[in-house]
């Protein structure tokens, strides 16, 4: 009994000494323990819900929902805005419509405030582009009757950069710009249809 309980004890602390060194090795590479990724929510509709007629063409001055986030990951210097409706193919392309493009939001921002303007430069050095309705900032949802629910994505990009790029440039001009630059990104996804 002596000798199996030795093997069992020797088993023990090589076992504990294996798992400590295996979590020593995650530590040193920088893996440590699972932190939140970055997160976007809304305090005007939950995350898969329909979105209120308010923020949408079903009303006649729609206006931008106020997006909060949190778990923004170190070294952020800017954040990109897109929210499009991936439902539509335009133009017999993969090209989807583009209802609002922002960038160059402060890294310090935890939120945009509700009913934004549609000023191309905003007073923090948050620039916003044309949509697909050819218009500057928010483009409510406006997915007819007729046919299923489009959903609406909003996708915030934390970037290691400020972009070098004006109002006048396209969406495909930023996604460019943001490339290997993207430290962290949050999605908040919303239904709609008249």
């Amino acid at each position: 009994m002596k000798i199996m309980h030795a093997n069992v004890t020797r088993a023990f602390a090589l076992g504990t000494i294996l798992l400590t060194a295996s979590i020593g090795s995650a530590f040193a590479q920088g893996r440590g323990p699972a932190v939140p990724g970055l997160t976007l929510t809304s305090p005007d509709f939950e995350d898969g819900a329909v979105i209120p007629n308010k923020f949408t063409q079903a009303d006649p001055n729609p206006v931008s929902p106020k997006l909060t986030w949190s778990h923004t990951p170190m070294g952020t210097v800017t954040f990109v805005l897109l929210m499009h409706d991936p439902d539509v193919a335009m133009g017999k392309k993969t090209d989807d419509v583009t209802h609002w493009m922002a960038f160059n939001i402060p890294g310090t921002a935890t939120e945009l405030a509700g009913g934004q303007s549609a000023d191309p430069k905003l007073a923090d050095g948050t620039i916003q582009i044309v949509n697909t309705g050819r218009k500057v900032g928010f483009m409510g949802p406006g997915a007819g009757a007729a046919g299923p629910y489009h959903h609406y994505t909003f996708e915030l990009f934390a970037l290691d950069t400020k972009l070098d790029l004006g109002p006048d440039a396209t969406r495909d001009q930023v996604v460019a710009a943001m490339q290997g630059h993207i430290l962290g990104k949050g999605v908040l996804a919303t239904r709609f249809h008249r």
